[in-house]
């Protein structure tokens, strides 16, 4: 075999190469930097609530604000509002969000506990919005007797309503709101 002596310096390398890392891994670390007393002005956590940089309206996703020498407190988490009243949606096509609380809904292949109120058969009688008429036609437009699988878990485009402060403006305005304005001055 003439390659022989290449084969061997390769495996050779190799075999350096996991030694260096394995020392490095496991003695590199000891040799550590004198932690740095901090004072009492960085010792308590900065209030990191989307804070809007000074100057402009966008936010600084990363730092929120807060100085990279401090450590901020996590947002709060949102609360799911149950009301039971549908919000107007914000862009053409926009899933509508879901106006009550799912917690401990059980929706996995086996069962969906939305299409209890929600199933066209038994909106009526829960006073729900019955799903719809998409959500049982397959990629082909062909009707199904139930709900496609592809629509079945209701999550994945529809979210709960909660109290999070809107973060971006949106100007969207739907159809009625176009057509009932008044036209602009001049125009035709």
């Amino acid at each position: 075999m003439r390659n022989k002596p290449l084969i061997v310096a390769v495996a050779l390398v190799a075999l350096l190469s996991v030694l260096a890392f394995a020392a490095g891994w496991m003695f590199g670390g000891l040799k550590r930097p004198a932690p740095v007393q901090a004072s009492a002005a960085t010792s308590t956590p900065v209030d990191a609530r989307a804070i809007f940089i000074p100057g402009g309206s966008e936010i600084d996703a990363l730092r929120r604000g807060v100085p990279v020498d401090q450590e901020g407190h996590p947002p709060p988490m949102a609360r799911v509002q149950n009301t039971d009243i549908r919000r107007v949606r914000n862009y053409p096509m926009q899933p509508p969000t879901i106006p009550h609380t799912i917690d401990g809904y059980q929706v996995d292949k086996n069962s969906n506990r939305c299409m209890l109120c929600h199933a066209r058969a038994n909106a009526a009688t829960f006073q729900a919005p019955p799903v719809s008429v998409t959500h049982y036609m397959d990629r082909d437009d062909q009707f199904l007797a139930t709900v496609s699988p592809r629509r079945y878990f209701c999550s994945q485009c529809h979210v709960v309503q909660t109290d999070a402060p809107t973060l971006v403006a949106n100007g969207f305005k739907d159809i009625d709101t176009v057509l009932a304005a008044e036209p602009p001055p001049g125009g035709q």
